[in-house]
């Protein structure tokens, strides 16, 4: 951890009020001002946190729902619990844990599944950026599956190259796709978020069985997924399979 990094953080006023409100991370700020700008939680809704940890943003959606709503958390790590909502600790692409969210459920709908999902940044931007997609089209995907007709999905994105394959994807699955930058963000992040509402019944004609089938065609269609290409000397890999490393011009 830089000092540069320490200073700029201690100095963050988002970071000051999250903490004087009791909010687990300045995160929780982004989703307010998302609220405000788009009104996309209403009171007594369902909404899943998809990757909640530590917590920010369920904290936020248990306030908005009020007490006639239901919140539920999903992340790989760890989350201490969060009063109002039911935490699980498991893989969203994984059938054991839908199978724990579909119990919690019983017969309810989704209204609302929101993603402020990140990875674990290695400080390389265009590998970093390519995970961020993989994991906002694998919420697309389960937001899809997840939400009621009518529902809305937020999720996190990192502009780059390959992002416009996802925004192309949830516009055929939703009837209102717009992109935003909370002013919570921190300036110098490419980090903007992807508010998708009012869930169609099906997909738009031409659409794939999954936005990752769409996502990896659009990046294969643009170079940025090869495959069997012995020239590239440095490839990482993700969940689109080979990922390989492309200099700008």
């Amino acid at each position: 951890m830089s000092k540069r990094w320490y200073q700029e953080n201690k100095r963050d006023p988002w970071r000051r009020e999250a903490k004087s409100k009791g909010y687990r991370a300045r995160s929780a700020y982004k989703l307010l001002q998302i609220q405000e700008r788009f009104k996309i939680i209403k009171k007594g809704n369902n909404i899943l946190d998809i990757g909640c940890h530590p917590g920010g943003w369920t904290q936020v959606s248990v306030e908005l729902v009020e007490d006639s709503g239901l919140v539920i958390g999903v992340d790989l790590l760890m989350t201490s619990s969060i009063e109002g909502a039911e935490i699980i600790i498991g893989d969203i692409t994984e059938n054991s844990t839908l199978e724990k969210i579909t119990d919690i459920m019983e017969d309810k709908e989704f209204d609302v599944v929101i993603s402020d999902i990140s990875p674990r940044l290695t400080g390389r931007y265009d590998t970093d950026q390519a995970i961020s997609l993989e994991l906002s089209t694998m919420s697309l995907d389960a937001a899809f599956v997840l939400l009621k007709v009518g529902g809305n999905f937020v999720t996190k994105i990192f502009q780059g190259r390959g992002v416009e394959g996802l925004v192309e994807s949830a516009k055929k699955r939703f009837k209102n796709v717009n992109r935003y930058t909370p002013t919570a963000s921190r300036t110098a992040s490419s980090e903007t978020y992807l508010i998708c509402q009012n869930r169609l019944l099906n997909p738009r004609k031409g659409s794939k069985n999954s936005a990752i089938e769409e996502v990896k065609s659009h990046l294969e269609n643009i170079g940025i997924i090869t495959e069997n290409d012995n020239s590239v000397e440095e490839e990482t890999v993700v969940g689109f399979r080979k990922y390989s490393k492309i200099e700008k011009d």
